[in-house]
């Protein structure tokens, strides 16, 4: 039997058909998803997306990182003589007015000195300044010990150090030698720059200046010298020299500045107006750097609102002598402003 001519193409064609039925409706369908990896179910058409945590918060309270404050303090009588031989049970110290534990307790501390001494040079000195030159080569060669260091800095109009710390007496007698008068008084960029010297020295740190007191040719001011010094641990001692204490036509502000400088550092102001006051005071600086007593305390506080935390030291004891004075730095920073 014959097959018709058009059936026989037509049967040729059909597994052709069939192929592109079923690639078309392949193509139609949803992609399936992958299936679970970790054995689980989860619903047909409806991916999953990854849980993610939510970052935390940042804290918003002021925190200290709480260390050792050391604390250097002088103990004189009611003649302004330096007291020695304190213990440990004749002081009390207290923080913001919260009692503190003492930590450490050293008396007439053999820690290394750096001292920076700052003569002023300027014109309204220029008599004065070879007698301040005698006396501070007398104190340089009192106060040295092979373990400490001085630096030495002179200002008018700008400040220069002439000797870098140093062990070395020669070398400052030498420093001496070349001092030279100026013309203006930047007394503040001087307290500023000696402070920044003293920042990461080690022990304990003072700054002796040798002023008139007048202040004109500064570029910062009293407040940011003040917490420079503060800033640096530095014990400011002032010695002020005038002609007449009492001169009426004197300029006093810059007087002034200097006495509350010396006090809230833990120093002391002097007024001299020869070579036997300007000998005075540097002995008398020398007699009380050889009598510290060194406090350290951890603050029980770690919290603070304030940068700035205020310092309260006394001594106590019953077989004391009445009307005894400490001198110490005011307070701290708790960050510092650079």
């Amino acid at each position: 039997m014959m097959v018709p001519h058009f059936l026989s193409k037509q049967s040729a064609l059909m597994p052709l058909l069939a192929l592109a039925c079923a690639l078309g409706a392949q193509a139609q369908s949803p992609p399936q998803p992958a299936p679970p990896t970790d054995g689980g179910w989860r619903p047909f058409g409806k991916p999953t997306t990854p849980t993610s945590t939510p970052a935390p918060e940042p804290e918003t309270t002021l925190k200290v990182d709480v260390k050792l404050v050391n604390v250097f303090a002088t103990v004189v009588d009611a003649h302004g003589a330096p007291v020695a031989g304190l213990a440990k049970e004749n002081f009390s110290v207290s923080e913001d007015g919260r009692e503190q534990k003492i930590a450490v307790f050293e008396r007439e501390s053999a820690l290394p000195l750096s001292v920076v001494l700052s003569l002023d040079t300027s014109g309204s000195t220029r008599k004065d300044l070879p007698l301040e030159v005698q006396s501070a080569r007398h104190f340089a060669h009192a106060v040295l010990r092979p373990q400490d260091v001085l630096s030495l800095y002179s200002f008018n109009e700008i400040v220069d150090e002439v000797v870098p710390f140093t062990p070395s007496v020669k070398e400052v007698d030498r420093g001496l030698d070349r001092l030279r008068a100026g013309s203006a008084t930047a007394l503040f960029d001087a307290v500023m720059l000696g402070a920044n010297a003293l920042q990461d020295r080690r022990g304990r740190k003072v700054m002796v200046v040798i002023t008139d007191g007048g202040d004109t040719a500064s570029r910062v001011d009293y407040q940011q010298a003040l917490r420079s010094a503060q800033e640096a641990e530095a014990i400011v001692y002032s010695i002020i020299v005038v002609p007449v204490e009492a001169n009426a036509g004197r300029e006093l502000g810059g007087e002034h500045a200097l006495i509350q400088l010396s006090e809230d550092t833990g120093g002391k102001h002097y007024y001299a107006s020869s070579a036997a006051g300007l000998d005075a005071a540097f002995a008398q600086i020398s007699d009380q750097l050889r009598t510290q007593y060194l406090i350290g305390y951890y603050p029980s506080q770690k919290l603070t609102d304030s940068e700035f935390r205020r310092i309260q030291l006394k001594v106590q004891g019953e077989n004391l002598a009445t009307g005894l004075q400490v001198r110490n730095r005011a307070g701290y920073y708790t960050a510092p402003s650079r």
